[in-house]
């Protein structure tokens, strides 16, 4: 019986091979190592429960390896010094964190904090010496975002953003069949993005921590997956908000945004970003030939898909794990992937997201120039 990395590393292969990557497949069918057996070495910033999922599905990598952790709670950092066996060398306080700059033994810092401190805590890293991964949004507005790029580039790191979904078999397997022409013209995008946010005092419902509401959580899977859906950038956007419960969601924290995209090439998308509503997380794409759905489209999986040319069919493995382990590959190699995962691409959800923004306030068609 095969153990259940070996059958990891089959898995990553064939997800790497659907998104394009040249990584060598031996006669065997696993996923040959790099050269030398290179791994990304990586700390992880901001211990919450996200992060944790993210330390768990690392533990089934090839090519990533968690090394450190940084947070402002000491009693975490011990818990994750023995729960992972992190080298109590490799654990910073965020008071300390410029110091991880003399740490060879660290690569990566990967950024998973409230959306407001991704960029002070992005650019520390980058000055640092550090490549970075950022949870997406990037930022909380496309000039601090842009603000993010240029410091990196400044440092000479690579900036990416943890867009799992790009490197998702399923999702990766309707975009191959949309650019093989199955679906014909695409017409239609529908995404829905929602869920019941429970605390009220969570930092998701803090504007100064969030940035916003529902579509800076939730939403902006629907903005990223009309982009990626129907393969093309969108040229204008409207929106409206409804909010039913301004105790809970208060000034400048957005409940629910109904908003359409228009693209270039003709197609629609029409889109629902929501804190107040369950069993919303599915997209359907519509051609003049063909169809896909996903539903769910976004969660932590397993993802359910199905297109015109039947159901879709892949085992279901840690989106983390996937997407770690492809990330490895761009940043020691500079691996090219389907969907771009860098800062650029996290720049123009960040660019929608402020004319969605803009529209609510001003009930008008919006121009997106990309």
């Amino acid at each position: 019986m095969h153990s259940r990395r070996e059958f990891l590393r089959k898995v990553s292969a064939s997800s790497m091979l659907l998104s394009g990557l040249p990584w060598t497949i031996s006669a065997s069918g696993d996923l040959e190592s790099p050269p030398q057996g290179k791994v990304i070495r990586v700390a992880i910033m901001g211990l919450g429960s996200y992060a944790s999922r993210v330390a768990n599905a690392m533990q089934d990598c090839t090519h990533a390896k968690l090394v450190g952790a940084i947070s402002g709670t000491p009693q975490k950092l011990k818990d994750w010094q023995n729960k992972y066996g992190i080298p109590e060398k490799n654990c910073y306080h965020y008071n300390d964190f410029d110091s991880i700059k003399n740490n060879p033994d660290i690569d990566v810092v990967y950024v998973i904090t409230p959306n407001a401190l991704h960029r002070p805590h992005v650019l520390q890293a980058a000055s640092a010496g550090k490549h970075v991964i950022c949870e997406k949004p990037m930022a909380i507005n496309a000039k601090e975002g842009q603000e993010m790029i240029d410091a990196c580039k400044k440092a000479k790191v690579k900036l990416l953003v943890g867009y799992r979904m790009h490197f998702e078999p399923k999702t990766l397997e309707i975009i191959r069949q949309r650019e093989a022409g199955i679906y014909g013209k695409v017409l239609y995008f529908n995404g829905q993005s929602g869920f019941v946010i429970g605390d009220p005092k969570q930092w998701r419902l803090n504007k100064e921590l969030s940035g916003g509401g529902a579509m800076m959580d939730i939403g902006i899977y629907s903005v990223n997956g009309a982009r990626y859906m129907i393969g093309e950038e969108p040229i204008w956007v409207t929106a409206e908000e409804t909010k039913t419960n301004p105790l809970k969601f208060k000034e400048g924290v957005d409940e629910t945004i109904l908003f359409q995209l228009g693209f270039a090439g003709g197609a629609v998308a029409s889109c629902l970003s929501t804190y107040s509503m369950n069993n919303l997380d599915k997209f359907f794409l519509n051609g003049e030939k063909g169809f896909a759905e996903l539903n769910p489209a976004t969660g932590y999986g397993p993802i359910e898909g199905r297109t015109s040319l039947g159901e879709l069919n892949f085992p279901h493995v840690a989106h983390q794990t996937l997407q770690l382990d492809e990330m490895a590959g761009i940043l020691l190699e500079d691996r090219k992937p389907v969907v771009a995962v860098d800062g650029e691409e996290a720049l123009k959800d960040l660019k929608i997201i402020d004319a969605i923004y803009r529209a609510v306030k001003s009930g008008k068609k919006e121009t997106l120039n990309l």
